[in-house]
């Protein structure tokens, strides 16, 4: 089951998972440095405009040690579609271990963990797995 947490967005915004219970959740952790995670975010990107009518929630958890001005600027480079947040220890720890980048968590409506993907993935492949969670 999904954990409870917290995590401030770039933006200033707080994210809190007891605000999105109910609804399908992405959380993907990535880095600036790899080149993997750029390529998953911008089809996480691209499936957060197809898919958010229908509730999709999806939160970008940078594990950068870059200062978070450093990953905004690069975030927004991107033009993501999502917000984007520094990911904390208590975050690492409850959805970890986290040992390579990008790692996506899927959570269903019930808070339920679906599935853990570790890379990128198609976007064929990533289009079904995202359909299983809403």
């Amino acid at each position: 089951m999904a954990r409870a947490f917290s995590v401030r967005t770039l933006d200033g915004r707080t994210v809190r998972y007891a605000d999105l219970r109910g609804r399908p959740l992405v959380l993907e952790f990535w880095a600036t440095w790899s080149a993997p995670s750029r390529a998953s975010l911008r089809a996480l990107s691209a499936m957060q405009g197809r898919y958010g009518g229908r509730g999709l929630i999806i939160l970008g958890l940078s594990v950068d040690d870059r200062p978070a001005q450093e990953v905004e600027a690069f975030a927004g480079r991107l033009r993501l579609l999502f917000p984007v947040g520094m990911a904390t220890e208590d975050i690492l720890d409850d959805y970890g271990p986290i040992r390579s980048l990008p790692t996506a968590v899927l959570i269903d409506r019930k808070g339920r963990i679906v599935r853990r993907i570790v890379g990128h993935l198609d976007t064929e492949t990533l289009q079904e797995f995202i359909r299983e969670i809403l």
